[in-house]
């Protein structure tokens, strides 16, 4: 289990730098849907399915619309894939950093902390993702509001960095 716990960290990690060094909304949304999915993997391998499952369908309900959305407006002939040179080069930087600042902690680094939730059985009545689903409706209806008022900023954030100089899809009349 450890060694695919390794595989889904490793994806994990390399999701997010396909991420970080893409200047396309193109390949870039392609990366976060990746990166939802290891993501979720890594969450299933901990022992929360329900909130993995949830997870998974909200932002491939909602983050993908915005991120098509956006990659609509962002008109570019010839996007800068994961192969192109200056692409390549800041992947490459960023898994440098990473290594870097890994090799830092690496002797604190142990697997003893990924239990999953149901070893633990003996001394819970019910799963421990169930259990926080509903401590997350009922205590946090505050942070509800608050991550809705986020992601609805996100949204314009990122349709006014994508506008550019008004000469994509929609133009100003």
């Amino acid at each position: 289990m450890s060694y695919f716990m390794f595989l889904l960290f490793f994806g994990l990690v390399g999701g997010l730098v396909v991420v970080a060094s893409n200047p396309s909304p193109y390949f870039a949304a392609f990366g976060l849907v990746i990166v939802a999915g290891v993501g979720c993997g890594v969450l299933m391998g901990a022992g929360a399915g329900f909130l993995s499952l949830v997870l998974f369908l909200i932002y491939l309900g909602g983050m993908l619309v915005v991120f098509a959305y956006s990659a609509a407006l962002a008109a570019e002939p010839y996007p800068e894939g994961v192969g192109s040179r200056p692409v390549a080069f800041s992947a490459l930087t960023y898994l440098c950093v990473i290594g870097l600042v890994a090799s830092m902690f690496w002797g604190g680094w142990y697997t003893g902390f990924w239990l999953c939730m149901e070893e633990l059985g003996e001394f819970s009545m019910s799963r421990g993702d169930v259990s926080g689903l509903s401590l997350m409706y009922s205590e946090g209806g505050g942070m509800l509001i608050i991550g809705a008022w986020v992601l609805l900023l996100a949204l314009f954030v990122v349709l006014e960095l994508t506008r550019g100089l008004s000469r994509g899809t929609l133009r100003v009349a």
